[in-house]
């Protein structure tokens, strides 16, 4: 008759139906299911196989939608027309290609990453150096500046007296300047 293992059965089975009917109703909800309960190290590849998975799902949908198509426009053309005029129009029949688009490899993205990477380090860093130029020379101008007001401030007379005269010159100059 029917024992234990048969009712356990149909138990499992009626949940898992259940689960099924649930999934189905919330859609995509289940594309994060991935995400939380991987180690780190191993989430990538985890979500790269879901992706996989989800474009071999679209690709499918996509095969017996464009089959369809297909069919119901070669039954357009085979049919026979009406007498009072009356056209069998198939709207968006587009002509089935089999050429696909070049599509990037993870090694191609990875190199273009890098290559992006290096080029902005490498820009950073003439603009870097470029500053570190304008610093020095900024600098440079400064101490010689520094130096030639010294030079002009710390000449003595013969007794080895500050000359007031000189000093006295490069304050008018320094006015003049101002003006």
């Amino acid at each position: 008759g029917q024992g234990f293992a048969f009712r356990r059965k149909q138990k499992i089975q009626r949940e898992y139906r259940k689960l099924l009917r649930k999934e189905r109703k919330a859609g995509t909800q289940s594309d994060s299911q991935f995400t939380d309960t991987y180690p780190e190290h191993l989430k990538h590849l985890y979500l790269a196989e879901e992706e996989k998975l989800k474009k071999q799902r679209k690709a499918a949908r996509d095969s017996v939608l464009l089959e369809e198509k297909t069919r119901k426009a070669v039954e357009c053309y085979n049919t026979v027309l009406p007498q009072d005029g009356d056209l069998c129009v198939l709207f968006n029949y587009r002509p089935v290609t089999t050429e696909k688009k070049f599509k990037k490899t993870s090694n191609q993205k990875a190199k273009e990453e890098y290559e992006k990477i290096k080029a902005e380090r490498a820009r950073k860093k003439e603009e870097a150096e470029k500053r570190q130029q304008q610093r020095e020379e900024a600098q440079r101008l400064y101490r010689q500046k520094k130096m030639e007001v010294y030079k002009i401030l710390s000449k003595k007379t013969k007794k080895g007296q500050p000359n007031l005269n000189l000093q006295m010159e490069y304050l008018l100059q320094k006015i003049q300047q101002n003006r």
